[in-house]
């Protein structure tokens, strides 16, 4: 049976979670639920004592510095306080800590403009999240953060253009799914010596779920064996937590954060594959995935660089928002995993049947719908651009049909696809960009507003990015390839290797640098361009570079 979504259905669920928090509160496990539940910190009366930052005897900024989600005249700063990051309270008592910032106009910190001082709460694993305000649009800035005698590493960041300037260009790296245990973030190292780049945009899959052994999985360690925390699979709280710490002690991942804010959405790993909304993969109780979805989404913010509203509400985190590049490029970033409806057949790669044509089905969910199409009609940037998860054009895998569809992208949801399309022809939109991750390889797509006719319009183009590391070291052209490009004539580029995509703007056309690195089981690959590609302003459509 379908399962959508229901106001009073939603609320029962959520009442549930909350009275299965309550009742397992004296367990550990109980304990971290309610935590996950909870959506505010403890009043000033019950708050966590403070700790001298003098009596923290061991580096705390193990897990490097990040910025993201740049407004003309602010930035988000993020790290976290972690001597000890692979023990689940990171080697500090549950007290707040003081932490200072500062934000300068050159890395000497000779010229700061603006500095001040957080609290890193114990409810929030002591992560710190700063919106750093009074700056000036289009500009780079250095900062760093102090505890005590302890002096963060440097990162830098960048403001977006003022909201009426039509800048130059603008130069975005999108990347995505980078399963820790399955190879090195060698893109990410390479990502952090891009030079000007004004945002990563990270399009899901940050974190997988899955278990990590003593060696790293496919990075094999012989220099250290890591702790069994990590030898399973992430369900409550401190898992995700830890989870978190491994990934972000990467030497590659840490220098990409400290080189460029990033733009960050999450997809299904983050929490569990292929969840939909409230739905888990497995014949897990509703009531009991929502809490595994609370800690996985409050993990979430505390580990990125996200600003006041998206912090979480028990199982609910309004991740979709909106960033401005001046009148060159609007980003409408998208949620495709909280809102909708389950998928159909099953899941998997099926044929299209009556269910999964269901015209009413969503992938973003009515509210989420209405927020876009609004926001393209008010919308008076050139480009308009959609980072978001899994891929919106139709792929076939047969050359022949009938033709199976992968029923958790919007294939299976071509209802939502066509009202998707159908908001952007209404409001105008002429430089459609779609921006996607998910399936580990690099595609170059023509949106066509009718799939079933290739001489229909070209609605915009889909730059789909391959992974930094899931799915091992991948291939130029994997076995599909061919069948592939041949049965789907809008796609214009396909490519298996591990990698991330640099995507330029300006005010006459689009450019897709598409990066790959030849491996990811062994370090220190380099990189190279493997194809580049075009779209006219006003001509959507990929060309050859």
């Amino acid at each position: 049976m379908r399962m959508t979504h229901s106001p009073s259905a939603d609320a029962e669920l959520r009442a549930a979670a909350r009275h299965l928090g309550r009742r397992r509160f004296l367990t550990v496990t109980g304990a971290a639920a309610a935590l996950a539940l909870s959506t505010n910190l403890p009043s000033t009366a019950h708050a966590a004592p403070a700790l001298d930052p003098a009596r923290i005897t061991g580096d705390p900024f193990t897990l490097g510095v990040a910025s993201g989600d740049p407004r003309h005249d602010s930035v988000v700063l993020w790290t976290r306080l972690a001597p000890r990051p692979y023990e689940p309270d990171g080697g500090l008592p549950a007290e707040r800590v003081t932490v200072g910032w500062e934000i300068a106009r050159d890395e000497r910190f000779r010229h700061v403009v603006a500095r001040g001082a957080a609290l890193a709460h114990p409810e929030f694993h002591h992560t710190v999240h700063v919106e750093a305000g009074g700056l000036a649009p289009g500009r780079d800035y250095h900062y760093r953060f102090r505890a005590g005698r302890w002096i963060s590493p440097a990162g830098r960041t960048r403001t977006a253009p003022a909201p009426g300037a039509v800048p130059a260009s603008l130069n975005f790296a999108l990347a995505s799914c980078q399963a820790y245990h399955q190879g090195y973030y060698t893109a990410f190292g390479h990502l952090a010596r891009e030079e000007d780049v004004d945002a990563v945009l990270h399009l899901g899959d940050y974190l997988y779920e899955y278990a990590v052994d003593s060696a790293g999985g496919d990075r094999k360690y012989t220099d250290r064996t890591l702790p069994e925390v990590f030898a399973r699979e992430t369900v409550t709280l401190e898992d995700y937590r830890l989870r978190y710490a491994l990934y972000k002690t990467d030497p590659d991942l840490m220098a990409a954060h400290a080189a460029h804010p990033w733009i960050v959405t999450w997809d299904d790993h983050e929490t569990e594959n292929n969840y939909a909304g409230g739905i888990p993969e497995n014949n897990v109780p509703p009531e009991e995935f929502l809490i595994r979805r609370a800690a996985a989404y409050r993990a979430y913010y505390e580990n990125m660089p996200l600003r006041r509203p998206q912090r979480p509400q028990g199982p609910d985190l309004r991740l979709y928002r909106r960033l401005h590049y001046g009148r060159l490029a609007q980003l409408d970033v998208l949620d495709t995993r909280q809102y909708r409806d389950n998928q159909a057949n099953g899941d998997g790669w099926k044929v299209p049947t009556p269910e999964s044509q269901e015209p009413s089905r969503t992938m973003l969910g009515a509210t989420q719908e209405r927020w876009l199409a609004d926001g393209w009609r008010r919308s008076r940037a050139l480009w308009n651009v959609v980072p978001q998860q899994v891929v919106l054009s139709r792929r076939r895998n047969r050359i022949e049909g009938p033709w199976p569809v992968s029923m958790d992208a919007w294939d299976g949801y071509p209802g939502a696809r066509e009202r998707f399309l159908a908001g952007a022809e209404a409001a105008g939109v002429d430089n459609l960009v779609v921006l996607t991750g998910d399936v580990h390889v690099h595609y170059g797509l023509d949106v066509k507003r009718d799939f079933d006719d290739p001489d229909s319009r070209t609605a915009g183009v889909e730059i789909v990015t391959s992974s930094i590391s899931s799915g091992r070291d991948g291939a130029e052209r994997p076995a599909n390839w061919r069948t592939l490009m041949t049965a789907n004539p809008h796609m214009r580029y396909y490519n298996g290797r591990r990698g991330y995509v640099m995507l330029g703007l300006d005010r006459e056309r689009l450019r897709a640098d598409y990066r790959t690195v030849s491996a990811v089981t062994t370090p220190g690959a380099p990189v190279t361009t493997a194809a580049s590609f075009v779209s006219p302003a006003g001509e959507p459509g990929l060309l050859p570079a």
